[in-house]
Parts: C-alpha cells; sequence; structure tokens
C-alpha cells in the first residue's frame, strides 16, 4: 500500500492507497517544530495495520520536510519514496518564468486535474492561501493566481479591529446581515465566494484566447466545502486531489 502525504502550512493531510483506490484519510496539524522521531510516532500510529510498500511526499514547509527525510531514513528506509522536488519525474512542464518558485503542491494538483478531467482547467485550492492554478489542453502548467486564505484573512481582520471577532465560518441566512455575526460569515463566504469567480472569469477570458474550450474549474483544499455551494464558477470538487497526484507522481517514479 501506498502512503501519500502532503504537508501543507496549516494542516498535514494523509492517505492510504491500496492500488488505485484511497482507502483510508487523516488530516493533522502542520506544526514546523516537530521532530523525526515525533512524525514517526504520529504517523505509524495512524497507519497502523497498513503494510506499506511506498511513500509518496510533497510539502511546502521546509521544516517539516527536513525532518520527513530524516524520518524515513531511519524508520522506513526500506521503502521507495517519491518527494517531489526539482528533478522528480511529474510529467508537469512549467510554463512560468522561475519554475523553482512553483509550490510542489501546485505541481501535484496539476497533474492530477489533467488526469482526471483534462484540460484546460482551472484548480482551486483552498488552504492557507487560495491557489488559483492554470492547466493547459496539454497538462502543462501555465501560472495562476495567489489570494490570503480564509481562516487567515479572517484571523487577521479579528485582531485588527477592536469590535470584530472570529466567527463560525457557516453560511448565513442572507448576504445582508442583520448582526455582526452574520455580517462578518456574509463578507467571508460571498465575498471569497465573488473573488474566485471574479478572478475564474478573468483568468478564462486569457485562455480563450488561446483555446476555443471553457476550463473545467476544480476546487479541493480543506475550506473548498465553505465556497462550492456559493460559487457560481467551481463545476468539479475533488477533497483528494493532491493525494490522486501524489500517487500518479510515485507511480512515475516507480
Amino acid at each position: 500500500m501506498l502512503l501519500t502525504v502532503d504537508v501543507g502550512n496549516t494542516n498535514t493531510v494523509l492517505g492510504i492507497f491500496d492500488k488505485q483506490d484511497l482507502v483510508k484519510s487523516w488530516r493533522v496539524k502542520t506544526d514546523p517544530r516537530t521532530t523525526a522521531d515525533e512524525l514517526w510516532l504520529q504517523y505509524s500510529a495512524l497507519i497502523s495495520g497498513y503494510p506499506l510498500t511506498g511513500l509518496s511526499i510533497c510539502s511546502t514547509v521546509p521544516a517539516t520536510l527536513r525532518e520527513l527525510r530524516t524520518m524515513i531514513a531511519t524508520y522506513f528506509a526500506d521503502i521507495h519514496t517519491t518527494i517531489v522536488e526539482p528533478g522528480t519525474k511529474t510529467g508537469v512542464q512549467l510554463l512560468v518564468d522561475n519554475p523553482k518558485e512553483i509550490g510542489a503542491d501546485r505541481i501535484v494538483n496539476t497533474l492530477a486535474a489533467h488526469t482526471l478531467y483534462g484540460g484546460p482547467a482551472i484548480v482551486v485550492d483552498f488552504g492557507t492561501s487560495t491557489n488559483l492554478d492554470v492547466v493547459s489542453p496539454k497538462g502543462e502548467f501555465l501560472g495562476g493566481a495567489l489570494a490570503p486564505g480564509i481562516e487567515i484573512s479572517v484571523d487577521a481582520l479579528a485582531a485588527r479591529a477592536a469590535q470584530l471577532r472570529k466567527v463560525e465560518l457557516v453560511r448565513p441566512k442572507s448576504v445582508i446581515g442583520k448582526n455582526t455575526v452574520e455580517a462578518l460569515q456574509s463578507g467571508t463566504i460571498f465575498g471569497f465566494a465573488g473573488q474566485v469567480d471574479g478572478l475564474v472569469d478573468r483568468i478564462t477570458a486569457e485562455l480563450a484566447k488561446d483555446y476555443d474550450e471553457a476550463p473545467t474549474v476544480i476546487a479541493t483544499g480543506g475550506l473548498a466545502p465553505l465556497i462550492i455551494g456559493v460559487s457560481d464558477t467551481i463545476d468539479e470538487h475533488e477533497p483528494d486531489l493532491t493525494l490522486i497526484g501524489l500517487r500518479l507522481i510515485h507511480e512515475k517514479n516507480q
């Protein structure tokens, strides 16, 4: 069985694949201070009972990636491991100014989106930041847009505005909030949906200059369920997109 690990700035998502089937997944918090031994204790407890034959990892947190390398060398040395980094075979051509700047998760999502839905496509990843990644019909990474994520925006507002506070992130009854809580929920949920729809519309207009077909818009990430029911442009929701991409890249590097 294959263990896939997607280390994000806020959360780490782990998934167990039996061939092409995702049989189990977990979401845990990411702490850059966690040591290799602590990672092994956490991961080994989660995957107990699943016989591992491979590991596939991507990380946007350098400190955690360093400890993961140590964990692998110490506890999983006999297991074939794929780490998505420069030099790893992904099959994704990066048509950007500086390919080394592109986060591993964006490359992984590009491969998974093109494999599942073809292209052109736009992946909207709702995480610590909101990433919009643009995929060509050939599966090339064309670039995209980055915006502050939902949770960090809410945290920043609560920290900087004396009379405002963090609220439960749920869809309010109406756009016109009748109290502070509803007003904050409206601005957050409908506001971010409007941001995504606006960016998707602009990206689609640019893509129309080169491609006849409109892009498929795929939502993923832990916060996607907050927006998919409100956005007008999202076509598909694939919560395990990054894990699927990690499986595909591992297969390419067997």
